[in-house]
This record gives structure tokens, sequence and C-alpha cells, in this order.
């Protein structure tokens, strides 16, 4: 067993996170991770309403008696949804630990903190993490450029990110951006890290309730199968490479704007990948760790297989590399 201040302030037995993943994070996801010893998260927003949300929750209950989280992402938008009401729903339905992302948290973490709930803020660089450590997060999760979604705009590979961020911070830090194997685990822990964080090699699981033809193609591609999007707009996200996206880093590229791609990157448009199978259907999540993953496994033997090939590269072959 690995033990790090993330498992001791979090309370799980593997360090391993399933981070909040837009219309992926539901229940069965979720419980399975939680089944396994790591921590999940259903991501609040996926839901269409704040009662969805408690009703999402109760069904995970179902399927785990377990801890599990929920994911809360922050961002700006014309018709915001009603992100108060969602934080109520979380509070009120007990659940004690939330991943936040995207804005800054500090208007939710009085409500959260009430109510004894652990926030693990989600930060693309070492100046964000400081200042959420600053206002009174209980952990932080470091994104490298590597990642799915968004990366930032700073282009830092974990390889600097990682420790560069554990050099200021004294919280719990996991790493996500790259993950995927007992390896990065490793070298997580090693470049100061207390664990990892994983978003596409979970999706990659059994069970995972996205449409078997997403799975294959993460087993089928590898670590240039992405593209990066809204460049221009200073909003870059990484996507999985397909003609939809092709095409609107094209547009981008020749001065474009967003009225220009809106309707090709519909949020619904890239539901239906996951729906139908249909991989040009609209853009989706995915991250170079597409490179490390070649099969489809439970979760339990996904989360069993990194911790112990983890174990056993630091007690063997690294400890037999010390004379």
């Amino acid at each position: 067993m690995i033990t790090t201040k993330f498992t001791e302030t979090f309370g799980v037995e593997a360090p391993i996170v399933q981070g909040g993943m837009q219309w992926v994070g539901v229940a069965e996801l979720v419980s399975a991770v939680a089944n396994a010893g790591a921590l999940g998260f259903i991501t609040a927003l996926t839901q269409p309403t704040p009662e969805d949300l408690v009703k999402e929750i109760e069904r995970c209950r179902e399927m785990t008696d377990k801890q599990f989280g929920v994911n809360l992402t922050i961002l700006p938008a014309i018709n915001p949804p009603p992100y108060a009401e969602y934080r109520d729903a979380i509070i009120s339905s007990g659940i004690k630990i939330v991943e936040t992302a995207g804005f800054n948290p500090v208007d939710h973490l009085p409500d959260f903190r009430a109510a004894g709930v652990k926030v693990l803020h989600k930060c693309t660089s070492v100046r964000h993490a400081v200042k959420a450590q600053s206002i009174g997060v209980d952990g932080i999760s470091i994104d490298g450029f590597e990642c799915a979604g968004h990366p930032g705009e700073d282009d830092i590979p974990g390889l600097i990110l990682i420790p560069a961020a554990a050099a200021k911070i004294d919280i719990p830090m996991i790493a996500s951006g790259g993950f995927g194997d007992g390896r990065g685990l490793v070298a997580a822990l090693a470049l100061g890290a207390d664990g990892i964080n994983m978003g596409t090699r979970f999706m990659a699981t059994q069970e995972a309730q996205i449409h078997d033809n997403v799975k294959q193609a993460l087993v089928a591609g590898d670590e240039r199968s992405t593209n990066l999007i809204f460049r221009q707009l200073r909003n870059t996200a990484r996507v999985a490479k397909n003609a939809i996206s092709d095409n609107v880093v094209g547009i981008l590229a020749e001065g474009g704007q967003f009225e220009d791609i809106r309707e090709l990157v519909a949020g619904a448009r890239g539901r239906n990948v996951y729906t139908t199978g249909e991989l040009d259907a609209g853009i989706w999540s995915a991250g170079m760790v597409q490179g490390l993953i070649d099969d489809v496994p439970t979760v339990a033997e996904l989360v069993s297989r990194i911790v112990g090939d983890a174990e056993a590269l630091i007690t063997e072959r690294l400890a037999g590399s010390v004379r």
C-alpha cells in the first residue's frame, strides 16, 4: 500500500483520483473508482439541475459504501448555471469532498468549510496553486500541458510544473496530465506530488458509460492523437483529433472567430460522440496519455495494476539501483 499526505487527508486507500469529466463522471464509473479504493468525482454540471445531482449522488450511494466526491467546475458563461444551488445540493447530500475547477472557488469556500467539506482545487499553473492554497483549499490538483480539457495558456509540461508547484505547496497535491500507469504514479511521487489524477485513462474502462467506439479510439490512438483548439481565443482546450477538431483548428488559424465555430464545438454534439459512438459527431476531450492506453480493463483491475506496478517499481527496480 502506498500512503501519502493525499490518502491520509482525503481518506482513501490509493493515491489515485478520477477527476470530474463532463458527460463521463456519473454513478457507474464513480462508484467503481470508490470501490477500488481510489477517489472518484461525480461531475455536477453533467446533471441538468441541482435536483438531478442529488438523485445522481443517491444513485451512486446505492452502488458503493465508500467515499466519493463531486466536481463543481466554475466557468464563464453568458447564462451561467446556478452554481450556488449546485453547491447547496452537494452539501445537503452529505458529500464531504469537492473538486473545484475553473474560476477561483473563494465564494464557495465558506459554505463548504462550514459543512466540513474538503476542497481539492484544480490548477494549471504554480501561481494559481499558490493562490488557492492561500485562500484555504485542502488540496491542489496541478494540471500539466499534457492533460485533456483545459491545460491553461502557459504550456508547461508536468515534468517541470509538478516539482515547481511542490516547492511552494504544503498541502496535499496530486498531479494531472499524462498519467495512466504505475510508472506515472512513481514519477509523480518522485517529482513531489502525493498522487495522480486520471481522466482519459478512466474513460477506457469497462464501467465508463460511453460508447465502446470511443474506448477503442483511445486504445488505437497515440500521443499525437489530440488537437489544441481555442488557442487564438486564449481558452485552450485539448481534445481528440478528429475531422471536427481539425476543422476548428483550421478556421481559427485563418482568422476565424468563435461565432465561426460555435456550432462545431457545441456541447450537445460532443455528448453525441459518447452516446452514439460516431467519433466525428463533435469535439470530445482526450489527453496525450492515449499513447499509454492499450486495453479496456475494469476500474478495479486498472487501480490494482497501477498501485501494484508502482509498489514493485519502488521496492524492486529502483531500490535495486541504489548501491
